[in-house]
């Protein structure tokens, strides 16, 4: 496909984005694997209509307000990607343009925006909102739909706050070093992640180091457009994991492929090469635990159904699928179930649930249905935001299912099987 981009406009970021424009071959491969497509069934809302939209933008034929609605509707979840037989890097064509997107109605930021970039990032901001937005949860009718998903979204009670020590020795011998990813929404909605992650890690002879002045990956910015935020919380950690360590670890799905990306957000920027060489460093606890091997043993006391959940920023950003269904299934007793549409997202992708809670709404609905048909006893997957959006809908219908991370699990079987 010829292009006339002003690739000037987009600098060092210019080049991929050309190139994931002309790879697309318009062979609709992507059409049954996008959430949006399936929902609405609108060409322009699928991955090959929006690369037409976006070319059409970036070559000045049609405003970005008229490609907006569309492109804002996009997930990210890139299930295309997985699904294209022609390579077409989506990812890299859409951030950043959501980015220019975003340079160009900054002034109508609004209310959701600010709360999102001003408290997610931030765990002890991020608590004290939550906190207070139970108060509100009795007259969200009387809000903007964004913030009525927010406060749906917020759990009626916080779980107590863990202070994550800033090194934990491993058990036996040493097998391993490493650093660890904290997070941020994670560490006030889900703490337990955390602590099952050093508990693991430990016991199976990996030392862990998790560095008190690391901040937010970006991530979350990052997947919204806010590209200059992104990067300047990503600049702060760039200095503060060490290099002399096996991997630095994360345990949320959109954290480490947030990292991951880090080569494309500092394209052009005095930093390029140190975040490429962090981002080459990060694996998901999953991998790490696969590719080491362990030394514990794995059984449930009680026969257990599990469903495993493919966090997308997992299983289509990273490639992940086979080792925490290999982790879970190494658990005696444990029955691994595989969901309906697994490739399909559950629809929170970061915060998309917020920004888009109708479409989001139902993807959640089709995805705890799915959960309900497969006979599950629990869920497992990799990401808080998954978690969080399966256990509220699957409430939403009824059914109060434990709806955890793998690595939770693994410390349950690695805790009865030595009781």
């Amino acid at each position: 496909m010829q292009h006339d981009i002003p690739l000037e406009k987009f600098g060092a970021q210019g080049p991929a984005m050309a190139e994931a424009v002309e790879a697309c071959v318009h062979c609709g491969f992507c059409l049954p694997t996008c959430p949006t497509y399936r929902v609405l069934g609108e060409e322009m809302d699928s991955p090959r209509g929006r690369i037409v939209l976006m070319k059409e933008v970036l070559e000045g034929n049609l405003t970005m307000a008229e490609a907006s609605v569309h492109v804002d509707r996009c997930l990210g979840c890139l299930a295309c990607v997985t699904a294209c037989p022609s390579g077409v890097q989506y990812g890299e064509l859409l951030a950043p343009f959501r980015a220019l997107n975003q340079t160009n109605k900054l002034e109508l930021k609004n209310l959701t925006k600010i709360l999102i970039s001003s408290t997610l990032p931030h765990p002890r901001r991020f608590r004290l909102a939550a906190s207070l937005g139970r108060f509100g949860k009795p007259f969200k009718t009387l809000l903007p739909k964004p913030m009525q998903a927010m406060l749906e979204l917020l759990p009626n009670a916080l779980p107590s706050t863990y202070e994550l020590p800033e090194f934990v020795p491993a058990v036996g011998k040493k097998r391993a070093r490493v650093a660890l990813l904290a997070g941020c929404a994670q560490q006030v909605l889900a703490p337990e992640i955390n602590r099952a992650t050093l508990e693991v890690l430990s016991k199976n002879g990996v030392e862990v180091e998790i560095p008190k002045s690391q901040g937010c990956c970006g991530a979350i910015l990052m997947h919204t457009g806010q590209q200059s935020e992104a990067r300047a919380l990503a600049r702060k950690n760039l200095n503060v994991f060490p290099e002399d360590v096996d991997a630095i670890i994360t345990n949320a799905a959109g954290c480490g492929s947030g990292i991951h990306e880090y080569g494309l957000l500092f394209a052009g920027e005095p930093e390029e090469i140190r975040a490429s060489a962090l981002a080459a460093r990060v694996k998901d606890v999953s991998v790490f635990l696969a590719e080491l091997g362990l030394v514990t043993p794995l059984k449930l006391e009680n026969p257990l159904k599990v469903a495993y959940h493919d966090a997308c920023h997992l299983a289509h950003a990273q490639g992940v699928r086979v080792q925490p269904r290999s982790l879970l299934s190494s658990i005696e007793n444990l029955t691994l179930l595989e969901l309906t549409d697994a490739e399909i997202c559950c629809g929170s992708a970061g915060t998309y649930n917020i920004e888009q809670p109708e479409i989001a709404r139902e993807l959640g609905m089709r995805k705890a249905r799915a959960v309900i048909e497969s006979g599950a006893q629990a869920i497992s997957s990799g990401n808080i935001g998954c978690l969080t959006q399966l256990k509220t809908h699957l409430e939403r219908l009824g059914h109060h299912l434990p709806v955890l991370h793998t690595i939770e699990i693994l410390r349950a079987a690695m805790r009865e099987s030595s009781a």
